[in-house]
C-alpha cells in the first residue's frame, strides 16, 4: 500500500503546528520511486537492507514498488518483513550469529546466508541441504566512506577454501561482498568482481549467485550519484570475468533505496553570543551517524511559517539537546546569518540509519514520521 500523504510538504507542517519535537518526514512516492528504479537498472535480483531503517511504513510501501525480498540481519528484522510481506524472500546475511537465531532463521525459512567462518558454517548446517550459502569476500578496496573488511569476510586464498567446502556440505555456492558504505566509484564493484571470479576458479566451484552488497552512494551531500553508471560497469564486469557461466546477480542496497525519502526537521533550540547554535536533535538521536561520517550537506532553514530564511551562510558550532558536552557535530555547519532561535533546521537524505539508530537518552529523539506528498 501507499501511505497517504498528510501534508503537502515539510514546510506545511511546520507551519501548521510548530513542532518542537526532531520529526522525520517521509515521501512515501520517493521511496517508490527508487526502488522502481534499481528494478529498472539493476540486472539481477534487488533487496532491500532493512536495517537501514526498518519502519513499517518503509516496509510496506517498498512491498507495494514490488520488492520482495530484504537482507535481514536478526530473528526481530525477519518477523518484521514477515508481517507486512508473508512470502517474503529473506536473505540472511549478517555472517554472525548465535545458535538460537539460527533456529529462527530456519523456521522461517530463510532463502540464503552468507558466511565468513568455519564455526559460522557450522552453524548453518541445520539449514536444509540446498539452501544458497554466500561466502563473504574481503579486499582491501579504497572508494568508500568507509569499509567492514576488519570485521567481515575473506581474503582470496580462505575465501576459496571456504566455498569449497560450503559445496562439499551439499549447499548452494555463492559469493557475496561489500565495497563499503557510500561508494561512488563504479570500479569498487569492478575489482571485487574479478576476484570473486577469481575464487570460484581456485576453489573449482560455479556460483549460482553473486552478492554485489549495497554501498551504492546514497545523497547526502553534493551530486546525485550515478546508479546507472554503477549497474552499467556491474553488468559489463561480470560478462567479462564470467564469460562462459555468468551468475545471477543480487544487490542489498539499504541506505541508497530510502536515504532520500525522508528529510530530517530539527528546531533552533538557542543561540549562543559565541555563534553556537543548540538543536532539539544531536548525536544520540537522528544525527547519530555524524560522529563517524560527518554531517550531511544538504541543509535548509526555514521559520515558524515555513518560509525559507535567505541570509548569507556562516559557519556555527552546532550542538544537540542533551546534558553530555560530546553531543555535538564534529564540524560547522553553513547556517544562515538570520537564523533565529525557533527556526527550523532541515537536514535531507536522511531516511537511513537516522530512526534506526535514535535514542531517548535525556528525554530527547525522534517523533512518529511525518507522511508528505513532496519533501520540498
Amino acid at each position: 500500500m501507499r501511505e497517504t500523504p498528510n501534508w503537502p510538504d515539510p514546510a506545511a507542517h511546520i507551519a501548521r503546528h510548530a513542532p518542537d519535537t526532531a520529526m522525520l518526514y517521509f515521501s512515501p512516492a520517493a521511496l517508490q520511486a527508487t526502488a522502481q528504479r534499481f528494478q529498472a537498472g539493476f540486472d539481477g535480483l534487488v533487496t532491500y537492507a532493512v536495517k537501514a531503517n526498518a519502519g513499517e511504513e518503509v516496509l510496506t510501501n517498498l512491498v507495494a514498488a514490488g520488492i520482495r525480498a530484504f537482507d535481514v540481519a536478526s530473528p526481530r528484522e525477519m518477523y518484521a518483513v514477515r508481517a507486512v510481506c508473508p512470502d517474503a524472500v529473506l536473505h540472511y546475511n549478517n555472517p554472525v550469529r548465535s545458535v538460537e537465531e539460527v533456529t529462527v532463521a530456519r523456521a522461517l525459512g530463510v532463502a540464503s546466508a552468507s558466511v565468513d567462518c568455519w564455526r559460522e558454517l557450522d552453524k548453518l548446517s541445520v539449514l536444509p541441504k540446498g539452501t544458497e550459502i554466500a561466502v563473504r569476500l574481503a579486499l582491501p578496496v579504497a572508494g568508500a566512506a568507509y569499509d567492514f573488511g576488519e570485521k567481515f569476510g575473506l581474503g582470496p586464498d580462505r575465501a576459496a577454501q571456504l566455498l569449497q567446502e560450503v559445496a562439499a556440505r551439499g549447499f548452494v555456492p555463492a559469493i557475496t561482498f561489500h565495497p563499503g558504505t557510500q561508494c561512488a566509484d563504479p570500479s569498487a564493484w569492478g575489482a571485487y568482481i574479478a576476484e570473486a571470479a577469481e575464487v570460484a576458479r581456485m576453489a573449482g566451484v560455479r556460483i549460482a549467485r553473486l552478492n554485489v552488497g549495497g554501498g551504492f552512494a546514497s545523497h547526502r551531500a553534493g551530486q546525485a550519484p550515478d546508479l546507472e553508471a554503477i549497474f552499467t560497469h556491474i553488468r559489463a564486469e561480470v560478462d567479462r570475468h564470467f564469460p562462459d557461466h555468468a551468475p545471477d546477480l543480487v544487490c542489498e542496497p539499504g541506505r541508497a533505496m530510502v536515504a532520500d525519502a525522508f528529510t530530517l526537521g530539527t528546531r533552533v533550540k538557542a543561540l549562543r553570543d559565541t555563534g553556537a547554535v543548540f538543536l532539539n536533535d544531536g548525536i544520540y538521536g537522528g544525527l547519530t551517524e555524524a560522529r563517524d561520517i560527518g554531517a550531511p550537506g544538504r541543509i535548509r532553514v526555514l521559520a515558524p511559517d515555513g518560509m525559507p530564511r535567505t541570509g548569507k551562510d556562516q559557519p556555527r558550532i552546532v550542538f544537540g539537546p542533551t546534558c553530555d558536552s560530546i553531543d555535538r557535530l564534529p564540524d560547522p555547519l553553513p547556517l544562515p546569518s538570520d537564523l533565529a532561535e525557533g527556526d527550523y533546521v532541515l537536514f535531507d537524505g536522511m531516511g537511513a540509519y537516522s530512526r534506526s539508530l535514535t535514542t531517548r537518552f535525556n528525554g530527547y529523539g525522534l517523533g512518529d514520521p511525518v507522511t508528505v506528498a513532496d519533501l520540498g
